[in-house]
């Protein structure tokens, strides 16, 4: 009889496991870049100088504030740079939130002796080195700044701190774009130099992240609807 009990007690606890494991949460990051800036708007190397949004880039984080503020979002993170900083603290506001903490793995790369200047000086002064970063960036980095696989493993890192440490959240997180296109070819399992380029991340566009046992899934990338098109460039009816 005892070895019975026993032998149930082992059955039960063996047919209850799968469903403990199954009941792992779905957590959803909401990545963000932050609007324009003059330096933006001039075409001007910007990386870690901390340079704010302009009148156009506060209107575009009000439209997206706008946007999401019937979205259910539970915590908001931050680049600690003005940019980043001030597009989150807007969508935070209109859902009567403040910021959760700011994060500085997620500062924008150092464009180290380039900073400041216009890419069409840069590509007057040093016209191979000015190709090669836009063409191949995996595989060029600007004297004295910092490499993609290096961002890519601070926003990676990020990342994953995050959904371990709110599952089953939604997260906010106001960020930049060369760290937002090279941490989702992280979440896709593909090499910079094969994807890197082919990921757009225009101004306070909308990307939506979802980890569920161990996996990320991309239901969104570089959605711009809230500023009254469908993506950067388009076309206006006649």
């Amino acid at each position: 009889m005892k070895f019975k009990v026993i032998f149930a007690a082992i059955f039960a606890a063996i047919i209850l496991l799968p469903l403990n494991f199954a009941s792992a949460e779905k957590t959803i990051i909401i990545l963000v870049r932050h609007g324009e800036t003059e330096y933006n708007k001039s075409h001007r190397y910007q990386g870690a100088l901390d340079i704010p949004l302009n009148e156009t880039g506060l209107h575009q984080a009000d439209l997206l504030a706008e946007r999401l503020k019937n979205v259910p979002i539970d915590i908001f993170i931050a680049s600690p740079m003005e940019r980043a900083y001030v597009t989150t603290e807007k969508v935070a506001t209109l859902h009567n939130q403040q910021i959760d903490y700011a994060d500085s793995r997620l500062k924008e790369a150092s464009y180290g002796d380039w900073a400041g200047k216009t890419f069409k000086e840069i590509e007057a002064e040093h016209p191979k080195e000015y190709l090669l970063q836009w063409k191949k960036r995996w595989a060029y980095t600007p004297p004295n700044g910092e490499s993609l696989q290096s961002i890519q493993k601070r926003y990676r890192a990020v990342l994953d701190d995050v959904v371990k440490k709110y599952p089953g959240k939604v997260i906010f997180i106001g960020a930049h774009s060369a760290g937002n296109a090279a941490v989702i070819c992280s979440l896709l399992n593909v090499p910079l130099k094969d994807r890197y380029n082919q990921i757009k991340q225009d101004n306070t566009c909308v990307n939506v992240l979802e980890y569920e046992d161990g996996k990320w899934e991309i239901r969104l990338i570089n959605s711009v609807d809230h500023l009254g098109y469908l993506y950067k460039g388009q076309k206006k009816a006649a």
